[in-house]
């Protein structure tokens, strides 16, 4: 069985990842290829490193005009349908919104079977997008959602779809994200953002919060649209002293080990891979259980609260009661963060995901024959 997944992304984020470690893990008892459209060659590097075959489209363009080009013209489709039969693919696995409808309309012209995952809540909140993933989700022959909560969402908005919709979580290769030792006692609480740098994510939330517990550093880690605005809010801010931006990180077992907790400050959050790549090294999740992240998160595991529904304020509030609680309590971070990479080997292994994924690819190739 082979399984041709198909991605169309600008940059790196979690939904990348989660796939590139899918794709290594042999339980999916299956080979995995991916189909490439993207401007970033980082991207591409992740795949090859990766040790997986890239069918690569070229430095394609990333705007709106080439979204909808992409969904609607004929030349990329016809270009993947020709890799795909030349691949000799059985399943077609597509990622995100940019490749729902270009994959499905390959996989409709050959006869083949269409897997998505739900990464996010992503397409549910716009509503520019949310014609193109209904179409891609009804011409779907299973969907696969990353959190209990993206299932419930999702369901919510297509019932006709939701016999279609399993909830796998995303899973972290433990051995690679092994735990990291303590950080020396008498270093200041250091926090880490690891994200993309959009508003979804609220790293704006985080440095807001950030400027009201003296005392605490903050790593952050990423890139994205926003990144211009933050470096400006840090200066506005007066927290040059107390905040390094690192932009992206190709590895993030690199820099995981350099903080005490991760922090979570997003608005929306489908699951958040790095959150179980950080708990996977025994980092505990200081902040806001948006989302998904109250599912892999609780007392014995991790310093979080429920987000509140009110306007933004109210989130920074929030967070900065939490910073104070994680400098107040530095000595039991190791051992929350201990509890919490037992339970990522427990629930949320590379292992458990990808048996999970076998089992979707198994019925979805049965019900083809």
């Amino acid at each position: 069985m082979k399984i041709g997944h198909i991605v169309v992304a600008g940059e790196i984020g979690g939904a990348e990842r989660m796939l590139a470690t899918l794709a290594q893990s042999p339980e999916t008892g299956a080979d995995h290829e991916v189909f490439l459209f993207t401007p970033s060659r980082p991207l591409y590097k992740v795949f090859r490193d990766a040790e997986l075959v890239v069918h690569d489209r070229g430095a394609v363009q990333e705007n709106p005009v080439a979204f909808m080009w992409r969904q609607l013209g004929p030349l990329d489709t016809m270009w993947l349908t020709r890799e795909l039969t030349d691949a000799a693919v059985d399943v077609v696995h597509v990622h995100t919104l940019g490749s729902q409808v270009l994959g499905a309309r390959a996989a409709r012209s050959l006869g083949l079977p269409v897997v998505r995952t739900e990464h996010s809540t992503r397409v549910l909140d716009d509503p520019t997008a949310w014609p193109f993933a209904r179409w891609s989700l009804a011409r779907a022959s299973a969907s696969v959602a990353v959190s209990a909560h993206v299932g419930e969402r999702f369901r919510k908005k297509a019932p006709w779809a939701a016999k279609k919709i399993t909830v796998i979580p995303n899973g972290v290769d433990t051995d690679r994200f092994v735990l990291a030792p303590p950080l020396p006692a008498g270093r200041p609480l250091t926090l880490l953002f690891l994200g993309r740098l959009e508003p979804r994510k609220g790293a704006d939330l985080a440095l807001k919060a950030l400027a009201r517990v003296p005392g605490v550093r903050l790593l952050l880690c990423g890139d994205g649209e926003d990144r211009a605005d933050i470096a400006r809010l840090v200066k506005d801010l007066g927290l040059d002293a107390r905040v390094e931006l690192r932009g992206h990180v190709d590895d993030p077992t690199t820099v995981i080990p350099e903080a005490h907790a991760i922090l979570a400050s997003s608005r929306a959050e489908g699951l958040g891979i790095a959150f179980l790549e950080a708990m996977a090294m025994g980092r505990p999740v200081v902040g806001l259980a948006t989302g998904g992240i109250r599912e892999i998160t609780d007392p014995d595991t991790s310093l979080v609260g429920a987000p509140s529904r009110e306007v933004d304020v109210s989130r920074v509030d929030q967070l900065a009661a939490h910073m104070r609680d994680a400098k107040e309590n530095l000595a039991t971070l190791p051992e929350l963060g201990g509890r919490a990479r037992a339970k990522v080997v427990l629930s949320y292994s590379r292992a458990s995901m990808a048996a999970g994924y076998a089992e979707i690819y198994r019925s979805v190739m049965s019900a083809r024959r």
